[in-house]
């Protein structure tokens, strides 16, 4: 299925029914590739991804998301975690893989290393925290918009315990906290009562102030 972007936007609805039916790997890689490629502030992406298509764990995490339906009647689930703390490590990641991607020179990256490990230092976990988070909210909607344009049935929720999903995966442990999931899959038209309904949206005039 190929579109504008528009009209992928105009198509796409988040199913409160899926039919179970498997994506295809290209599809799913495609939608995770466009969550990793969005733009980050600094481009620091404080973000990790968890693909799940093990229908036991789905099983699982069903309470933790409040048991709707979406969570086991997707192909695949996809949770989005941000950071909740920076450290040095991760800058001096980044940097290691600017140097290798691009063939520049450390001392290059000299001052651009200090502003951002400025930022880190000047910043409490709880404004990392909220940071990583909004700009994780940005790889979501990169995932939304791609999963529209090649056809794909996608389910943002934050109806979830973020505690019990982050007990789940160990998150803290690793300095992560989830901030939503994302079901992948296909929209069951036969027992979604919403899937044949007009989408509902404010007029432009109403959402948009000019200068």
């Amino acid at each position: 299925m190929y579109m504008s972007l528009n009209d992928a936007l105009h198509w796409r609805y988040a199913p409160k029914r899926m039919t179970g039916a498997k994506v295809a790997d290209d599809k799913i890689a495609a939608i995770v590739k466009a969550a990793q490629y969005a733009p980050t502030s600094m481009g620091l992406q404080p973000f990790k991804f968890i693909l799940i298509e093990n229908k036991d764990l789905q099983e699982k995490i069903k309470p933790i998301a409040y048991n709707q339906a979406q969570i086991t009647e997707a192909s695949h689930l996809l949770v989005l975690c941000a950071y909740t703390q920076l450290q040095q490590d991760h800058i001096d990641q980044y940097i290691q893989n600017i140097i290798a991607t691009r063939g520049v020179s450390r001392e290059s990256l000299d001052a651009f290393a200090a502003s951002m490990s400025r930022f880190v230092q000047t910043q409490s976990d709880e404004q990392i925290k909220h940071w990583a988070a909004n700009q994780t909210y940005i790889a979501l909607g990169f995932a939304l918009a791609e999963a529209a344009l090649i056809g794909v049935d996608v389910t943002p929720m934050e109806g979830f315990s973020v505690q019990k999903l982050d007990e789940l995966f160990d998150l803290p442990q690793q300095h992560l906290s989830s901030i939503a999931l994302l079901a992948i899959g296909f929209r069951d038209v036969d027992n979604d009562f919403l899937a044949h309904e007009k989408k509902v949206r404010k007029n432009i005039d109403e959402l948009l102030i000019r200068f």
